[in-house]
């Protein structure tokens, strides 16, 4: 009878926990597709013989002994679409890559691919056909007899303990709870379920459980197929890893490096449960999935948890978090001001925070977010509570913006307040007129700056007029609360201002914005204008790359339209893309936009300031915020991501009409400028429970890495009411390779207990841009259709003359590094492995291939020699003589790059300070050369342009080289350890190689 076999939890389904129950269900067998040569797929039967010797498939022309691979025979099974045949054009898209498998067997290396109706049959046949090919060389034991596995001994020894009355049976609320305690996010009722199934199957239903039905329980609910698939794919011992498995998974798999021994006995005695495995160094499915579950195993790269940017750029060179009515904890309207809601923003590294001044009515000045809040705050009470906790979450400055709204002598109240309360920690040095640049975020720390207007410097009396800003204006207006006219002619408001309050403002000096060309001229480093999210918005779609080099000295703030009435925020991306450095958000309304704010700050410690990419920065760089493509100098990046399950998923908040059913589908997005902006989504996952499984690989192009965040968002398909089930934002900076868990979080950004997703990441570098090719994940391209980046002409002749020097170095550049590119990729293709592969991983596929093989051809490599040669003694079968050839191919690719690259790095960085020596005399050139108006636009953007092409590709290039000599460190790294390698002696130190590079100066 032909069968299937499901991963999921319903109760009837059969669940595969362990390697005897794949090997089970090959046993009975299954339909799976043959696909031929000629890209034809034919229905088979297959079987594995009773005696486990053999896979056998029917109906067949052949004769049943030809219809029939040995397990012997077989080198490799690969997941996916990792064979020629599978990944030809015909076929490439009429199934999933999670539906194929392909088996390499006999001594010429033939594949038989097949495809299953789902990953969940692929995974039971890979991870039983692994284990056979394996068990076959290390016991005759058939599996599931014998001495009891470690899991079960571990299992049987907590059941023990909780058989207080050695009666070798517990009650079944003990049981249930023992299940709970050991995984804390399963629910009551579903261990109770399996414990009535099982006892009803085996015909003895009781109050209370015997030890084998205990055990039986605890491995068909604890047992996670995808994470047992994984840990069959490295254990080279039955089913668990050992301290050598262990360190080829942290290595091969979650890109982890410089790992010894030592450290994986850590990780093994930290997880892993049972005692024997900590003595014997052996990691089990149960510590191997604690593992993957803790912090220590987090998508979250650690090295982001703490301060980890160059925090000695001037303060205009940092996203700051910005608030804008923090104090409200409702909606712009109705809300009511409470002092808690500033507590919570600088909790969470705020460091921007607005304080709207209005005259109280017992003299002292009070703060609103609007006149006709429910409440209002003491000004003094506020400004306490900073000085109380502005420096809890950063030590980095804090900006207090005050947009004043009081009469003069309360003014005087609230300057005198704020001298007296914060003291030391204001900031009054005045401007030093002689610098260029406001101060870094090093030199300002712990103290606190005040943005405000100014009196004009002639002004000697106590108070005087300025211009007023429109921010808290127009919702004055609305609320019928104005009491001032708007001056007649439809001037600037003014309003009257003490010189107390004027003498606090130092760096952060509010002036109104004129336009930028006046800014350029005459505004002062020390000066900040604020914007409208609508002016704002106007400028980043009319004028990006005018705002965005106006940013690179002054400090801009974006403040949300008066229109938002229920305080919902902007997409701050919008605004940051541009580079605004502070854009105001209202903490108090959770959603997609306060997600991203939040996300975005956690990559650097969490302290407010986030430094801008280079290509924001520095003086001389050109930047299309709305460019629809790679940019020129930045290498853009493949994002693979693999969502393989969820865990412990919670119903949707509004969901209570509904059963306990939820039918999830999971979105992935990238927010970050025009041409990355995405978004792609999973299946559903019907009738699930709270585990479901998703299987989907989802792919992204990015094409500016510093300024993309990746955010999970877990949705309900048959939802009542509210579909949303959880999210978490992270920056693709801050992602980590690898099997990793997702901690999911509810819609205010708060974590939910136990709720996570497992995935894949994978990212490669796709250096040069372009579109995605079809056969590979980071497409090769051949010489002809190869796009070079050139220089653009400024119209200026000596000028021209000295970037055309660079076009021959630049094509240079780009043929060194796709050539390594087009041979890396060819290689991992034909050891079966995807671009995301690393070369330890391609060398150790050969070494198994040949150590899986009685009748092994003699294949070394001599790591004698620098650039490994790989030798072959005597006739070797097609297939590893393509191997053999494009591993050649990568050597000499790579060896002309490493020793190329110096001298071509040299030609470019000479062209670029060659242009760089023009750029002060740049505006008395243009004028000399009679340029202007779009002439003239063009002429500054096409020098930019070459500026920034020739720093990218020259530094393109010596990445490319570090990475080079970091493959062949790995040659030498995995031929010694998997014994293919002779004379190892000569392995190159990994220091040598793995040098950090010299940053190109900004």
């Amino acid at each position: 009878k032909k069968k299937t076999v499901s991963f999921s939890t319903m109760p009837n389904d059969r669940k595969i926990n362990s390697t005897a129950a794949c090997i089970s269900f090959m046993l009975e067998g299954c339909e799976l597709k043959k696909v031929r040569s000629n890209s034809r797929m034919y229905s088979r039967f297959f079987v594995l013989d009773a005696d486990m010797r053999s896979v056998r498939w029917e109906p067949s022309k052949k004769d049943s002994e030809k219809a029939k691979i040995e397990i012997k025979s077989v080198k490799e099974v690969r997941v996916g679409k990792k064979t020629p045949v599978l990944r030809s054009n015909g076929l490439s898209d009429q199934f999933p890559d999670e539906c194929a498998f392909s088996i390499i067997y006999g001594d010429n290396y033939e594949s038989l691919d097949l495809v299953a109706s789902s990953a969940d049959v692929v995974s039971a046949w890979v991870m039983g056909l692994r284990y056979l090919v394996s068990y076959g060389k290390h016991t005759p034991e058939a599996p599931g007899t014998g001495h009891p596995s470690l899991r079960t001994s571990w299992i049987s020894s907590v059941f023990d303990l909780a058989d207080l009355e050695k009666s070798g049976r517990i009650p079944v609320s003990r049981a249930v709870q023992l299940i709970k305690a050991l995984n804390p996010g399963m629910k009551t009722s579903t261990i109770e379920l399996k414990f009535k199934e099982l006892q009803k199957a085996s015909e003895r239903p009781a109050a209370e459980v015997a030890c084998d039905l205990f055990v039986e329980a605890y491995c068909e609910l604890c047992t996670r197929p995808e994470i047992f698939f994984l840990l069959v794919q490295f254990s080279s011992n039955k089913e668990y890893l050992g301290l050598k498995d262990l360190l080829m998974f942290l290595e091969v798999e979650q890109g982890m490096e410089g790992v010894t021994e030592e450290k994986c006995l850590e990780i093994v005695g930290k997880y892993e449960p049972s005692k024997e495995g900590r003595e014997k160094g052996y990691l089990a499915i149960d510590g191997f999935t604690r593992y993957l579950l803790s912090a220590d195993c987090s998508i979250f790269d650690p090295q982001h948890r703490k301060v980890c940017q160059d925090m000695a750029q001037p303060l205009s060179h940092y996203y700051i978090s910005s608030a804008h009515s923090a104090c409200l904890l409702e909606d712009n309207f109705w809300g009511r001001s409470d002092i808690s809601g500033y507590i919570s923003a600088l909790g969470l590294g705020c460091r921007s925070i607005e304080l709207v001044l209005w005259d109280g009515p017992e003299g002292e000045p009070v703060v609103y977010t609007s006149p006709s809040a429910a409440s209002c705050v003491p000004f003094r009470a506020v400004v306490g509570m900073i000085d109380q906790h502005a420096f809890t979450a950063s030590a980095y400055p804090l900006i207090l913006c005050l947009v004043v709204r009081c009469s003069a002598p309360q003014q005087r109240l609230a300057a005198q307040c704020l001298r007296k309360t914060l003291g030391e920690k204001l900031y009054l040095e005045p401007p030093n007129p002689a610098a260029s640049y406001l101060p870094s975020p090093e030199q300002l720390k712990g103290r606190i700056l005040i943005k405000g207007k100014k009196l004009p410097p002639g002004c000697e009396d106590s108070e005087g007029e300025v211009s007023d800003e429109e921010e808290g204006w127009e919702l004055a207006r609305r609320l019928g609360q104005e009491d001032r006219e708007a001056p007649e002619g439809g001037g600037p408001r003014r309003v009257r201002l003490s010189r107390e309050l004027s003498e606090l403002v130092s760096l952060c000096q509010a002036v109104p914005f004129q336009d930028f060309e006046s800014s350029r001229r005459g505004q002062r480093y020390w000066e900040m204008c604020s914007f409208s999210e609508v002016e704002a918005g106007r400028f980043t779609n009319e004028c990006p790359a005018e705002l965005v080099s106006y940013n690179k000295r002054f400090l801009s703030r974006v403040y949300p339209s008066p229109m938002r009435i229920d305080a919902s925020n902007m997409n701050p991306q919008d605004f940051w893309k541009c580079g605004c450095q502070m854009v105001a958000m209202n903490y108090q309304t959770p959603g997609l936009m306060m997600d991203l704010n939040t996300g975005w700050f956690r990559q650097n410690g969490a302290c407010g300031y986030v430094l801008r990419p280079a290509i924001m920065r520095e003086e001389v760089s050109y930047f299309s915020a709305n460019a629809k493509d790679s940019l020129p100098g930045v290498p853009a990046q493949l994002l693979h991501l693999k969502v393989i399950s969820g865990q412990n998923l919670p119903k949707p908040k509004g969901s209570g009409a509904k059963g306990e059913v939820v039918e999830p589908y999971v979105c992935a997005e990238i927010h970050g400028i025009p041409a990355d902006c995405a978004e792609h989504r999973t299946k559903t996952a019907l009738q699930s429970g709270d585990n479901p499984v998703f299987d989907e690989s989802l792919e992204f192009q990015i094409n500016l890495p510093e300024l993309a965040v990746l955010r999970f968002v877990v949705l309900d398909d048959d939802y009542i009411g509210d579909e949303f089930i959880a999210q978490y934002t992270i920056p693709f900076e801050c992602l980590q390779p690898g099997y990793r868990h997702v901690p999911l979080q509810s819609l205010a950004g708060e974590p939910l207990p136990h709720a996570t997703l497992f995935v894949h990441v994978a990212i490669t570098d796709r250096r040069g841009g372009g579109k995605g090719h079809r056969r590979g994940l980071a497409g090769r391209r051949g010489r002809r259709v190869r796009e070079y980046t050139s220089t653009k002409a400024t119209g200026i002749k000596a000028i021209d003359e000295v970037f055309r020097t660079a076009t021959q170095p630049l094509r240079e550049a780009t043929d060194l590094r796709e050539n390594v590119q087009n041979a890396l990729v060819s290689f991992k293709e034909l050891c079966g492995l995807t671009p995301a592969a690393n070369m330890k991983q391609c060398i150790l596929t050969v070494a198994a291939w040949l150590l899986h093989s009685d009748s092994a051809p003699s294949v070394t490599l001599n790591l004698a020699e620098q650039y490994p040669p790989m030798e072959a003694q005597g006739p070797i079968p097609d297939l590893l003589r393509k191997v053999l050839t494009a591993y050649e191919t990568m050597i000499q690719t790579s060896r002309t790059l490493i020793e190329s690259a110096d001298a071509v790095y040299g030609k470019l960085i000479q062209a670029q300070q060659a242009g760089m020596d023009f750029h002060k005399e740049l505006h008395r050139i243009e004028a000399k050369e009679g340029l202007r108006g779009r002439k003239l636009q063009k002429a500054l953007e096409s020098f930019a342009w070459n500026i920034t092409v020739l720093k990218g590709q020259a530094d393109l290039l010596k990445h490319a080289k570090a990475e080079a000599l970091d493959n062949l460190w790995q040659i030498h790294n995995a031929g010694q350890s998997c014994g293919i390698g002779r004379n190892g002696s000569a392995s190159p130190e990994p220091s040598r190689l793995r040098a950090p590079l010299e940053p190109i100066p900004e």
